[in-house]
């Protein structure tokens, strides 16, 4: 496989998966794992750098991020106190992630390299939305965001930092639908706090990428990232349409399925 090959292929794959509660970071660490480039693992090459992981996704997210823009034209209103609560929470719980990510960092933690781990993390998800889902039926939703639900959204991207696999959007996602908020709230809040989230991340590994003169191919890397971006944009437009008709327990059983085989698949490669 040639660089990029690789590039295009991680590139239509944090697009498509980045939006959609199955996590983006856990299928690209899965593709590195399986994918090979000149012999070797695209995990241990440029392709599973954090760097890479990073600036492909906040790609994706930019280039999503005009679909949302009745709520961004509500910044030129952003003293109005309706908005002014709105962003304000946005950026409470923006503020938790951001601590707790540093904290995490300098705790010591990376992305796992291998299969197991992203596995669980996509069943027990899976099986969480079922049951959410199953749980929510006939009850009373609401479209306000309430500083519970911002403190949680910003905890629940923390899970997600420690778990690949276990999805920013899924666990946000899930936590708002257990507090009562409806699931286009939740995907239309999800996806903003998403975009100063993913892009400081982006920003902040590619400057210690840069310090450390660390080898950036920059040319997979910025085709990788057009090609996420362009796939981003069908997929929120996707999803958008599809959570007013829709429940995530599809989502749930799709993280189930892939869960199982993953884990039946690592057990098989395992010598007896």
């Amino acid at each position: 496989m040639s660089h990029w090959l690789a590039a295009i292929i991680l590139g239509i794959i944090e697009g498509i998966t980045e939006f959609i509660p199955v996590s983006s970071t856990g299928h690209l660490l899965l593709a590195e794992q399986f994918l090979t480039l000149d012999g070797q693992p695209l995990h241990q090459t440029f392709f599973g750098t954090e760097v890479f992981n990073a600036v492909i996704q906040c790609g994706a997210m930019l280039a999503a991020l005009p679909l949302f823009s009745s709520r961004l034209a509500t910044l030129k209103r952003w003293r109005e106190p309706e908005h002014f609560g709105y962003f304000l929470k946005m950026g409470v719980a923006f503020a938790i992630t951001v601590a707790g990510a540093l904290i995490m960092k300098k705790a010591g933690l990376r992305l796992p390299h291998t299969v197991q781990p992203i596995a669980l993390a996509l069943l027990i998800g899976g099986v969480l939305f079922v049951a959410v889902e199953w749980w929510l039926r006939g009850r009373q939703v609401t479209t306000e965001i309430t500083w519970t639900l911002a403190v949680a959204f910003g905890l629940a991207q923390l899970v997600a930092v420690a778990f690949p696999g276990s999805s920013r959007s899924g666990c946000t996602i899930l936590f708002a639908l257990i507090l009562g908020l409806g699931r286009s709230a939740a995907t239309e809040f999800s996806f903003l706090l998403g975009v100063p989230t993913l892009c400081a991340a982006g920003a902040k590994t590619m400057l210690d990428a840069l310090k450390a003169n660390e080898v950036i191919l920059w040319g997979p890397l910025i085709v990788s990232t057009l090609v996420a971006a362009v796939c981003s944009v069908f997929a929120v437009r996707w999803l958008l349409r599809y959570v007013q008709s829709h429940t995530f327990t599809g989502f749930g059983l799709y993280r189930i399925a892939l869960g199982i085989a993953l884990l039946l698949l690592v057990r098989e490669a395992i010598p007896h």
